[in-house]
């Protein structure tokens, strides 16, 4: 046997290297691409709304609420437990924080957010974990769940009141932002130049730097505290262990129940607190139907990022600047019909050449020639398309990136005490 391979009768088999993870160097570069990518595509198309500080800051305010119920699935998955329930987990922080903030306060809506969430995570552990329920089931059931149970709760609690009724609450104070003094001015005065580069890196700063929400800060601390737990904590360690295999644990002494039930819950509180930003954040009143299937797509920044807490910030601030740009008019959404054109043709070419895969390369490059075409032919793209941006970008980053996810091997497994015995 060499270091190369491990030869089994007269076949030798070729290990194949880890593939290397992205570290600070390589997202850096990643982030500068990003950034060269929408300056060229703002000078070309004309489209200067694409790198407004504007834009950005609703790009921001968009992507933290997807980036923490990706979160709380990150935490749940790594446990072993498939969570779609997290769109019912967003609804039920969305109620709660409507209630709590109209009764005692923006910061007690936060915490009303985090314990309704946690409610639906508990429904969800205790159907998946103490009872063996196929997760996937106990998920629709938590989403349905949730939306009934916010109904309801509107209906009863909120009819009546002022500014309130059968679907939305009262208003809810806003909690304090900040915004950097004497920084804004400058910034603005540099975006507005519209200096390739330059102008687009003062914009990214402005909107950073301008009524930046106390919540948004919590939740950058959240992912960084995430990180820090799960990938360079002892307790953390565990908590993969438990999703990668439970049985294995087991015989290490790890409780894998108490384990799995606990990231659950973590998990439920995460997703709370994303309703929770919508509320209070983002509209200042609960109301009916906020959500709009943001805890779907967190799912989906979650699968795009990998499982990993840097991977799942990339893919909620994609989903969230798309949301934002399609929500700024279809403009905007044009000006991306040659970025996706381009996009599309150079990843069929590189299938066919690289990869020898000639179907999908050809196909490719077919619908990136289709799309060129309508972005040369049509000066904006209709109303009844544009709101479909988030999703369809959904779709095209998950089948881009399909080919190098790894999810955790013990991911949507039914577990029971002792199994290894």
């Amino acid at each position: 046997m060499s270091a190369a391979g491990l030869e089994v009768g007269t076949t030798t088999v070729t290990a194949r290297p880890p593939r290397r993870r992205l570290g600070l160097r390589e997202w850096a570069v990643v982030a500068v691409g990003a950034l060269a990518v929408i300056a060229v595509l703002r000078v070309v198309t004309g489209a200067n709304d694409i790198a407004s500080s504007g834009a950005l800051a609703a790009a921001i305010g968009l992507a933290v609420p997807i980036g923490l119920a990706g979160l709380g699935g990150l935490w749940s998955e790594r446990a072993g437990v498939v969570n779609i329930g997290l769109e019912g987990m967003m609804i039920l922080g969305t109620w709660g924080a409507g209630f709590c903030g109209y009764q005692w306060g923006p910061w007690a809506g936060v915490a009303g957010a985090i314990v309704m969430g946690m409610f639906g995570g508990l429904i969800h552990a205790l159907a998946t974990v103490t009872f063996g329920v196929d997760h996937i089931v106990s998920g629709v059931a938590i989403n349905i769940i949730g939306l009934g149970v916010a109904k309801y709760l509107s209906v009863r609690f909120f009819t009546g009141k002022p500014g309130g009724g059968p679907t939305q609450s009262p208003t809810i104070d806003p909690l304090p932002d900040f915004t950097v003094p004497g920084v804004s001015d400058g910034l603005g005065t540099l975006e507005r130049k519209h200096w390739f580069l330059v102008s687009d890196l003062a914009a990214i700063l402005r909107a950073v730097c301008t009524n930046l929400s106390v919540l948004t800060i919590i939740a950058v601390l959240l992912f960084v505290g995430t990180w820090w737990v799960l990938w360079r904590t002892s307790f953390g360690l565990r908590l993969r262990s438990v999703g990668e295999s439970p049985v294995a644990a087991e015989s290490l002494g790890v409780h894998v129940l108490r384990y799995k039930f606990l990231a659950v819950l973590v998990s439920g509180g995460l997703a709370g607190l994303g309703g929770g930003f919508l509320a209070i954040v983002a509209a200042n009143i609960y109301r009916d139907g906020q959500t709009g299937g943001r805890g779907y797509i967190g799912l989906a920044a979650m699968i795009f990022g990998n499982w990993r807490p840097g991977g799942l910030l990339a893919g909620a601030g994609l989903f969230g600047y798309t949301d934002a740009v399609q929500l700024r008019g279809g403009g905007n959404v044009h000006a991306f019909l040659l970025l996706f054109a381009v996009i599309l043709v150079a990843v069929g070419i590189w299938q066919v050449v690289r990869n020898r895969r000639t179907v999908q390369g050809v196909l490719a490059v077919v619908v990136g020639l289709l799309v060129g075409w309508w972005y040369l032919a049509a000066d904006a793209v209709p109303a009844e398309l544009t709101g479909t941006t988030p999703y369809v970008t959904t779709l095209l980053v998950l089948a881009f990136a399909s080919q190098r996810l790894r999810m955790p091997a013990a991911d949507g497994q039914i577990y029971r005490k002792g199994e290894g015995q």
